[in-house]
């Protein structure tokens, strides 16, 4: 755990990054975010130290020189924290914490204090606590300077007598609270999954906002909101913010724009290069809900050089959960950040919002950008849609209004035995309305 730091300034860090053989880009690429995730965490880099080895050493993960290199540079720079770039062994981390005589935290640990900070609702303090614990179960060892404390013998997680070690009760008691976690999440997963069948039974199609994080994924939904949303959604904004992981919650709203059919609308958590596989686990039920979607928006900052990774990223972990072969129109968002990058440098600007078969180019807070991201998922819901005329008898008004209500109507004329409609289906649609088709 990060400790605070009881002092006026910030905490100040130096960045340890190993290249193992990769190309010098994505090493460099690899740092840029080991920052980005630092800022995010309000730590202030004060030095980032760099080396390369064919494989991580042992026993120091960079190796016995680059240590003291480190060692010399703490007081030098005063430094409270070391953040490594990659997984360190618990063995690792505690050779570190020994030779430089202060915190060691590596960027699975990181993103996981991250995640801390961000965590609001029960079931993001829940997972991030499962995760945390799990992390923690095999470093115990060497989290502690002293391991010979002798535990009581008393208590239901104490069965061993009064010689246990501390650190196997701590361990027993970490196991225990990670079994209560489960059932907890369990619980709440079985609560997502009633709510998941009564959206699904609602007829209405099912949208989710994917991508890296900090793509602009919560402010493309607040938007919609502002713009499309239901009466009463005024307090339904989420949680938006210029950093790494603002917000770590699955939030659904229901988006009627006018003139084209309504649909739910998902806002996910963000995706990073490896995230760590502890956070994976515990947050899968709230990753997987991509996987339940009619159609994915991949959110892409298009500002950023770095954005054809990105999609790389959000591609590899989409297939990971199961949604890989969802439709996707892919968002190029924060277009207006590059255009006006574009037109500093003298070169030729993009316009935007731009629309294509399967992507369109926006800024997500203006209006016109809103509006063609819009007509390009109305279009994509139209694929695959064939028009039909049906023959509803009067007693089957149900059905006439969840028609309506998806927004797929195209016309209704009240006839002696009944309402002819025509409307849009899909081939699921016809299959279950087969016996009314004329």
């Amino acid at each position: 755990m990060i400790e605070n730091i009881t002092q006026t300034r910030p905490t100040r860090a130096v960045l340890v990054g190993l290249n193992t053989g990769i190309s010098s880009s994505d090493f460099d690429r690899s740092m840029d975010e080991l920052k980005e995730l630092v800022k995010a965490i309000d730590i202030e880099t004060a030095l980032t130290v760099t080396q390369s080895l064919p494989s991580p050493d042992r026993s120091t993960y960079i190796g016995s020189g680059k240590v003291e290199e480190i060692a010399a540079s703490l007081d030098m720079f005063d430094i409270d924290l070391v953040v490594v770039g990659g997984v360190l062994s618990p063995m690792q981390a505690r050779n570190l914490e020994k030779a430089l005589d202060t915190e060691v935290i590596d960027r699975t640990g990181l993103i996981l204090q991250i995640f801390a900070r961000r965590a609001k609702t029960r079931e993001a303090c829940l997972q991030v606590e499962f995760a945390q614990l799990q992390y923690m179960l095999p470093r115990l060892a060497h989290m502690r300077t002293s391991l010979s404390r002798q535990g009581g013998g008393s208590g239901r997680l104490s069965n061993k007598g009064s010689g246990e070690k501390q650190l196997e009760l701590d361990r027993r008691r970490i196991e225990h609270r990670m079994a209560e976690l489960r059932r907890d999440l369990e619980g709440i997963k079985k609560e997502r999954d009633t709510q998941r069948g009564r959206r699904m039974r609602s007829g209405l199609p099912e949208v989710a906002l994917v991508g890296y994080t900090n793509a602009g994924k919560s402010t493309i939904l607040n938007g919609l909101i502002d713009l499309y949303g239901v009466s009463g959604t005024e307090d339904k904004q989420v949680f938006e913010k210029d950093m790494l992981f603002a917000t770590l919650d699955t939030s659904v709203r229901k988006i009627e724009p006018k003139d084209h059919r309504p649909f739910l609308l998902t806002d996910t958590v963000g995706f990073i290069s490896e995230l760590p596989h502890d956070l994976v686990k515990a947050f899968r039920s709230t990753i997987e809900e991509a996987k339940f979607a009619d159609l994915l928006l991949e959110v892409i900052d298009f500002s950023d050089p770095e954005y054809r990774h990105h999609m790389e990223v959000t591609q590899q972990t989409l297939q990971e959960i199961g949604a890989g072969e969802i439709p996707v129109i892919y968002v190029f968002n924060k277009s207006d950040i590059l255009q006006d990058e574009q037109i500093e440098s003298g070169s030729l600007p993009i316009e935007f919002p731009r629309t294509g078969a399967d992507r369109v180019y926006i800024s997500a807070k203006d209006k016109d950008s809103l509006d063609a991201l819009i007509e390009v998922i109305d279009k994509k819901f139209a694929e695959g849609e064939t028009e039909v005329e049906m023959l509803l008898p009067y007693k089957e008004g149900a059905i006439l209004g969840e028609l309506n209500s998806r927004g797929i109507v195209k016309s209704s004329e009240y006839q002696e035995d009944g309402v002819l409609v025509k409307a849009l289906l899909t081939a699921k649609d016809i299959s279950k309305y087969e016996k009314y088709l004329t």
